[in-house]
């Protein structure tokens, strides 16, 4: 019983960081289980996603002076999966990739943070797009890897280099918006350096 008046004091002294906690997991469980139960059978938007992150590569591609390559689905031919440049064989774009988890992620963490909601109703989609632009520089750069520099070092960069990139853009999003909503980061009484 100790574990209980313990969480009590801990609520009582700080009610914004356990309502941070309550409402981001509790977010975080609820997004989940909408998203696997709904939206993703549902709904085509991991398809559309990928879809636009495809196309937008290629003409960034197509921009940067190489030649895109369009693959599609074997199923029905309208949305594809895969993107590539003439010379390299290309990368599977799917929905673990698409961004749509860090974009729940992102905006659960900023719903649930203390703050004025006009602020959020813009600075969620202003992150949600910073996320998307992220994640379609991450599939270029991993095609100019896969045509340079071969498949071991497309592997090794898609499972950390670019994973490190874009969660580091996620934490200075969320940075950002604790900073500019003026919450202390600091104990009382200390100096900024």
């Amino acid at each position: 019983m100790r574990w209980i008046q313990t969480l009590r004091e801990f609520v009582r002294s700080q009610p914004d960081v356990f309502r941070f906690l309550v409402f981001g997991f509790g977010g975080y469980i609820v997004w989940h289980l909408s998203y696997e139960e709904f939206l993703k059978p549902a709904t085509l938007l991991d398809e559309y996603i990928t879809q636009n992150l495809i196309v937008v590569t290629e003409l960034l591609m197509d921009f940067l002076g190489y030649e895109p390559l369009a693959f599609f689905q074997q199923n029905d031919g309208l949305f594809r999966y895969r993107v590539g440049i003439q010379g390299a064989q290309g990368v599977m774009v799917g929905p673990s990739c698409d961004g749509v988890v860090l974009f729940a992620l992102f905006a659960i963490f900023i719903l649930s943070f203390p703050g004025r909601w006009l602020r959020k109703l813009w600075f969620i989609p202003l992150g949600i797009a910073a996320i998307h632009a992220a994640n379609i520089l991450r599939i270029v750069s991993l095609l100019l890897i896969q045509l340079y520099f071969g498949e071991d070092a497309l592997k090794f960069n898609h499972d950390y280099t670019f994973t490190v990139f874009v969660y580091s853009i996620i934490f200075a999003l969320w940075y950002g918006y604790t900073v500019g909503a003026g919450f202390r980061l600091r104990p009382e009484g200390t100096k900024a350096p």
